[in-house]
């Protein structure tokens, strides 16, 4: 069973239907009870860090997120969802995340921002969430702000735009994508087929 977090900010409909394409089982949750009895959780998010970081905090979904994480079970931000798993994020203002991973959220300065549409991911190491998946492959972006990890080797895969910065991070059993699998036809459904096969 993967459990889909629902706060309040996140297009939840488009990724629980892009799981059940790829034959996966699927409940969308509030409840931090819920993740305990998951084979997989999932966090999606649109909208700002700071206002995520609230609503997450208000039902108490920070906590069990990261007693899941402690726990291993298998877990993926995506968008919004991979910057919040980072220490702190500078969205109008300096605001923690989980700090699940060390690093900061910062602000694209260069180019038209935010960055809209197609672009590629070069994978700079191996990780059972890219397998079948050839290097510089194309997923659909919608942000402003990119991840910045302290730690080199949490870097999966970086894209440019203006700069490198790291498109996919993850360390042990925690991912978070910055684009939208879930609008990012065949590979972004591979990346969840892969994902919701991860024991």
């Amino acid at each position: 069973m993967i459990t889909i977090i629902d706060y309040g900010m996140a297009n939840l409909g488009s990724v629980r239907k892009a799981f059940e394409n790829v034959g996966s089982e699927v409940r969308i949750s509030s409840r931090p009870e819920d993740l305990r009895g998951s084979s997989h959780i999932v966090l999606p998010g649109v909208g700002a860090f700071g206002d995520t970081m609230k609503n997450i905090r208000a039902i108490g979904m920070d906590e069990a997120i990261c007693e899941a994480v402690r726990e291993g079970i298998p877990f993926l931000g995506i968008c919004l969802g991979l910057q919040v798993l980072f220490t702190e994020g500078e969205e109008k203002g300096i605001h923690r995340g989980l700090d699940i991973l060390p690093g900061r959220v910062r602000r694209f300065t260069e180019g038209l921002v935010p960055q809209i549409g197609w672009n590629q991911a070069h994978i700079r190491r191996e990780d059972p969430l890219m397998e079948g998946i050839p290097d510089h492959s194309y997923f659909y972006f919608v942000h402003s702000y990119y991840v910045d990890p302290e730690e080199s080797g949490d870097v999966i895969a970086q894209t440019d735009y203006h700069i490198d910065y790291a498109s996919i991070a993850g360390r042990g059993r925690v991912w978070g994508v910055q684009f939208h699998p879930e609008k990012s036809q065949e590979k972004g459904l591979m990346i969840l087929r892969n994902f919701a096969g991860i024991k």
